[in-house]
């Protein structure tokens, strides 16, 4: 786990990272940032600790912005503090020539492996990480079928991350792994289920056509009572 962390990190892209931390002790360090886009990025390997809230300062090549910490988790020995941060108003991009479009690519080939109708309902769900130091995110998917879903988020996991998932189908609770296949900055993310059996694939799928089924029957009655 240790040699794939060292491996992400050094795939990301240097920069300087500066400000108070939560401490109120100024710091000055390298990090790095990956995840890269208009509205943000991820930073690793961070030495001090942050808060929700911070405002820091971050120097990519020549180029310098201000942006606001928006989570911070501590990813272990390797990442050190891990933090989502957003740039601020009126700052210019420091990393203009930076894209993801590998993300369009791996959009379009994960809706060509589609086998379930995708089903818009909000969907409670918990993701964790294999490793035991990354916190746990409680969300909601916001898209979803019996091989994967849509999290909308601000700041994405990265294109690739390996994570667990946790779930409800009636009062059973399912564990399986997934994987991020789209990351799309300021939007959300894709998953793909990676080891959930036909069985209860299909299971998944009946319980959210009763869901949806459940809440078009709820608002064409709001609809009706209106009218009345």
């Amino acid at each position: 786990m240790e040699t794939q962390s060292q491996s992400d990190a050094k795939a990301d892209v240097l920069v300087r990272v500066w400000g108070m931390d939560a401490e109120g002790h100024p710091f000055f360090q390298n990090a790095y940032a990956g995840n890269i886009n208009n509205e943000g990025a991820l930073l690793s390997g961070i030495a001090h600790p942050l808060k929700p809230g911070d405002i820091i300062g971050v120097q990519y090549a020549d180029r310098k912005a201000r942006f606001r910490v928006v989570w911070v988790v501590d990813a272990g020995p390797v990442r050190k503090i891990e933090a989502g941060v957003q740039i601020l108003q009126n700052q210019q991009n420091p990393w203009p020539e930076m894209s993801q479009t590998a993300t369009a690519a791996a959009r379009l080939e994960g809706r060509n492996k589609r086998r379930f109708v995708r089903h818009k309902v909000l969907f409670p769900l918990e993701i964790s990480f294999k490793d035991a130091n990354r916190a746990h995110m409680q969300t909601n998917a916001t898209d979803i079928g019996g091989r994967g879903c849509y999290v909308e988020s601000m700041l994405p996991l990265a294109l690739g991350t390996e994570i667990i998932i946790c779930f409800w189908i009636d009062s059973e609770k399912v564990k399986t792994t997934g994987i991020v296949r789209a990351s799309d900055p300021g939007v959300g993310m894709g998953i793909e289920f990676t080891a959930l059996d036909n069985q209860v694939q299909q299971r998944l799928q009946q319980f959210l056509e009763k869901m949806d089924g459940g809440f078009a029957a709820a608002q064409a009655a709001g609809d009706g009572a209106r009218k009345d």
